[in-house]
């Protein structure tokens, strides 16, 4: 089903600081669990359980793990090995599971959990389960097989693993710059009230032309997406009020109000999306977050959360925005 680096992209690795070679004992390594595909066939599959491990080992680490679940090992499945084996130097060991091809049991599943060892922490991902299934049954009848669709009750395409595409997402807005320099939100080097607004979109969809799309506030339009504006499928678009926006922004697009202004109120507005001909597809409502935060509102988690302030979610450790980056800074 792909190589490991594949299979990386679309799970969440716990731990964003990459752990180099140490000298100290104390500092150990964040261990988690994924999956290559979410269940396993009754026809002789296999599914690859991947330890992984937020950076390079400085020393082999052996990492047992436990069977559980109502699925007998070495009779409904076979395991290349009950403990992963991390070399010096590397960030990852694999163990692979194969059904027997003896039984068609949807009701069977394998509960896998990494034992605690001296020299891990163990993430929030140490644990997983895999259905053991009819290789060919295929639920929501959208030609993706139950064993590889990633939302086997819900119909979706084969490019985003069988699941629905949720669209266009509306995942942090800075309608109240903070004070001073730290209000800089576009990198210029200016601390502007309405030049740092800005409005950040996630993409979670095919590629989409947003062209002649409009943002409005609760009296008047403020911003039309020029001609070639593409998102493109897990891309991120960035709106800034005005300014000079300067960096990378973690490799958004980047757009500033073509009025010169979002000017959104600190109370009793809207921010609201309008397609080409004027449809309504989005609508943010200051209303419920008004007051003056003195940082953005974001999606917590990225994307599928509610808005909350962003400085209290413990990932963005006291950053007041983060326009084009996940919370703890790090790019889509």
């Amino acid at each position: 089903m792909g190589s490991l680096s594949r299979w990386a992209a679309y799970f969440v690795i716990i731990g964003a600081l990459v752990l180099q070679a140490c000298q100290s004992r104390d500092v150990y390594p964040v261990a988690s669990l994924m999956l290559s595909q979410p269940g396993l066939g009754t026809d002789s599959s296999e599914v690859q359980i991947i330890l992984k491990i937020n950076g390079p080992t400085n020393r082999p680490l052996v990492v047992p793990i436990a069977f559980g679940g109502n699925a007998q090992l070495n009779r409904h499945y076979r395991s290349t090995g009950t403990a992963f084996e991390i070399p010096a130097g590397q960030d990852s060991g694999i163990i692979v599971l194969q059904s027997t091809g003896t039984d068609n049991n949807d009701s069977l599943g394998i509960e896998l959990s990494i034992v605690p060892t001296e020299g891990i922490i163990l993430g929030p991902s140490s644990k997983v389960v895999i259905a053991l299934l009819d290789a060919q049954r295929d639920t929501d009848s959208d030609g993706i097989p139950d064993i590889y669709d990633r939302c086997p009750d819900e119909a979706g395409p084969a490019d985003n693993q069988g699941c629905p595409w949720p669209g266009l997402i509306l995942n942090e807005v800075l309608y109240d710059p903070p004070a001073d320099l730290a209000g800089d939100a576009n990198g210029d080097g200016l601390r502007d009230p309405l030049a740092d607004e800005f409005v950040e979109f996630y993409n979670d969809g095919p590629a989409l032309d947003i062209s002649g799309y409009t943002l409005w506030d609760a009296s008047s339009m403020r911003h039309t997406f020029t001609a070639g504006t593409v998102i493109s499928s897990r891309g991120v678009l960035v709106v800034f009020g005005g300014g000079n926006p300067t960096g990378s922004f973690g490799g958004a697009t980047v757009q500033i109000a073509s009025t010169g202004q979002i000017n959104l109120n600190n109370a009793g507005d809207f921010l609201i999306l309008k397609d080409s001909s004027g449809a309504e597809l989005l609508r943010f409502d200051i209303s419920l977050y008004s007051g003056d935060p003195n940082q953005s509102y974001t999606r917590s988690p990225d994307l599928t959360g509610p808005f909350v302030l962003h400085s209290i979610t413990p990932s963005a450790m006291g950053a007041l925005f983060s326009p084009g980056l996940r919370l703890n800074r790090t790019p889509f």
